[in-house]
């Protein structure tokens, strides 16, 4: 008697892996998923909003033609990079400095062009290496100040001012925070004012930015003292809710990051910026009455 055993076309038996027609399949849907989620990662992150501290002069200062825009030579820096990446990058105003860290925690801005690293800022954006800019925190006082400063327990006793929420590295952010009595405002020109009228006996603040708010307000009676309390590196920050924040993304910012900074475009950027901002002071200052 003769058996004939028939078996489906298409049995693949159980226990073994898909064949090599669905193999097939499956990879192409693959191909097919990865090449949506770029697409649309794409066309998610069309623009790039960013902001940054509006009274840092010369790395950045609002437009006095434009002022819900921001200038200088980060603001140059950015236009750079955008052309690197190939995504326009808008730099706003937002408000005060503390306002900018809050509106990057949110994802209503996506970059924060010019940022000193802490531990917390970490929790709610990332980082790009390497910095672009290396800064100097310095001790303004009155010109005529009788204060004997060579290191950090110095300033013990005495009251300080600075902006809310800047960052002067985490060493002496912790040292202040434990030892010095230190009054948060919310603009440089009232830590300046505060300075001025006696109601700090010291500011904290950046040397170049210091030095031109200084200039701007015709302050000549306020000196710098070193050595600085903080060297510190700026970086350009990504939110973590930011719609653009993807691995693509990061991958071509920090390449784009690395070849402008090796370029060194900075220095550059800074002294024209510096040029720029006395010119707009130079205009802004009232005529003269004729005699």
């Amino acid at each position: 008697m003769l058996t004939t055993w028939c078996y489906p076309l298409n049995k693949v038996d159980a226990g073994a892996g898909p064949g090599p027609r669905r193999r097939k399949l499956l990879a192409a849907a693959l191909l097919l998923l990865s090449g949506l989620q770029v697409a649309n990662a794409q066309e998610t992150c069309g623009s790039l909003l960013a902001s940054g501290n509006p009274q840092y002069p010369p790395y950045l200062w609002r437009d006095p033609a434009d002022e819900g825009r921001l200038i200088g030579a980060n603001a140059d820096l950015m236009q750079m990079l955008a052309k690197e990446i190939g995504v326009p990058i808008e730099l706003r105003y937002v408000g005060p400095w503390g306002r900018v860290q809050e509106e990057a925690r949110a994802g209503r801005i996506d970059l924060i062009a010019g940022a000193f690293w802490t531990g917390p800022r970490t929790e709610y954006m990332d980082y790009f290496h390497p910095p672009f800019h290396d800064t100097r925190s310095v001790i303004w006082v009155r010109a005529n100040a009788k204060i004997n400063y060579a290191r950090w327990p110095d300033l013990i006793g005495l009251q300080g001012v600075t902006v809310i929420n800047n960052s002067f590295g985490e060493a002496f952010d912790r040292f202040a925070k434990q030892s010095l009595n230190m009054t948060q405002v919310a603009s440089l020109e009232q830590a300046i004012q505060m300075l001025k009228r006696s109601r700090a006996d010291y500011m904290v603040y950046e040397d170049s930015p210091g030095q031109a708010f200084l200039s701007k307000l015709g302050v000549s009676d306020v000196k710098m003292l070193l050595p600085a309390v903080a060297n510190e590196s700026l970086f350009l920050t990504l939110s973590h809710k930011s719609a653009c924040n993807s691995g693509e993304m990061r991958g071509r910012i920090t390449r784009a990051m690395i070849r402008l900074t090796g370029q060194k475009v900075m220095a550059g950027l800074v002294e024209r910026n510096i040029q720029l901002w006395r010119r707009q002071n130079e205009a802004a200052k009232p005529a003269a009455t004729p005699q």
